[in-house]
């Protein structure tokens, strides 16, 4: 009901002239818009799982808008100076992806570079030396997969106990025994991927299919290499895609994901993505004592000079989010409208 009534107002915004007020305004000029993507989906990904991947129509219909709305896209490091400086252009909007899945060198860089819009990856790095499927995600991918069937958990992690995989309920608690039972065993990468291997076995899923086409995998070095080289912002996302509350083992995972970064882009990396969007102000120290300068989180809304630098803002665009909801944030009213709290996060 909430969504329809917003969709409602922010069409009689756009009719009556308002929106267009505020998208040219001074109160607009002084805030940037970061676009938070995850992955474009290569296959059926979408489907599966609409706020982690959105089709590449989606995409280009997106970069479309941003095109049509004559917003002033800026590289990150760029926008974020001028934020502070308040000298930000019009209609200011930096593009960001998360995790680094492998999609966005095949399908979203090129249609970023047709469009001519720089864009910041921020890069988890562990997966991309270890280029095999992200775990926790493809254990998720595969029972969705295999939705009209049922998964026996005896033959996996012990239990007596056979799910159906036909409702959500179950689907959800077969994947959470599956990442307890990981967590508890301590399973390296390689178990891990021996694990997820044997379960679409038993799920009569094609994993030589998925791995053939690098379904759900991150970047390799060398891809990010060219990326690097094509003017693609690498920046932090943590090495193993946690952020611990231990100020050892945060800046361990800052210092390997900066050094492997710096070794694949040639370059330093100073800004900093919160793993799965959640944060702790434990953190914020121990980000400025690793040299970061500015972070961002998954909480809704347009950057101002007021903001913490450390906690900044963003748009989390999901596939389920209409373009008049997207033209709202590209013009700021969106922001003055009612909205849930809704939780749109990595999982990689």
């Amino acid at each position: 009901m909430l969504k329809k009534f917003k969709q409602a107002t922010l069409r009689s915004l756009k009719t009556s002239g308002v929106a267009t007020l505020v998208h040219n305004s001074r109160w607009r000029r002084e805030r940037l818009l970061i676009l938070a993507y995850h992955g474009i989906s290569t296959d059926d990904e979408h489907l599966w799982n609409h706020s982690l991947f959105m089709s590449a129509e989606v995409f280009r219909a997106r970069l479309e808008l941003i095109q049509k709305s004559d917003c002033a896209v800026l590289p990150l490091d760029e926008a974020i100076k001028r934020l502070y400086a308040k000298d930000l252009p019009e209609r200011s909007v930096a593009i960001t992806f998360d995790d680094g899945t492998q999609d966005f060198y095949g399908t979203a860089f090129p249609l970023l570079k047709e469009f001519g819009f720089p864009v910041t990856v921020y890069l988890s790095t562990f997966y991309s030396h270890f280029n095999r499927p992200v775990f926790d995600i493809m254990c998720a991918y595969l029972l969705w997969k295999a939705r009209a069937t049922s998964l026996d958990l005896k033959r996996l992690i012990g239990r007596d106990d056979k799910v159906s995989l036909q409702d959500e309920p179950s689907h959800k608690l077969a994947l959470d025994q599956i990442h307890a039972f990981a967590r508890e065993q301590k399973l390296s990468a390689e178990e891990k991927d021996a694990f997820a291997s044997a379960l679409a076995k038993q799920l009569r899923v094609d994993y030589e299919a998925l791995l053939a086409r690098r379904a759900l995998h991150i970047l390799t070095p060398g891809e990010v290499t060219r990326l690097a080289s094509a003017g693609v912002d690498i920046q932090l996302h943590t090495h193993r895609h946690r952020a611990p509350v231990d100020r050892a083992l945060f800046l361990r995972e800052i210092e390997d994901n900066r050094n492997s970064i710096q070794a694949m882009s040639g370059r330093r990396a100073t800004h900093f993505c919160y793993p799965s969007g959640t944060y702790d102000l434990a953190l914020l120290p121990w980000l400025r004592e690793a040299g970061v300068t500015s972070a961002t989180t998954c909480e809704l809304g347009l950057a101002a000079a007021t903001s913490n630098p450390l906690l900044l803002p963003r748009l989390v665009d999901v596939s389920s989010l209409s373009a008049i909801e997207f033209e709202g944030w590209l013009t700021g009213v969106s922001a003055a409208l009612p909205r849930r709290r809704e939780l749109s996060e990595s999982a990689a």
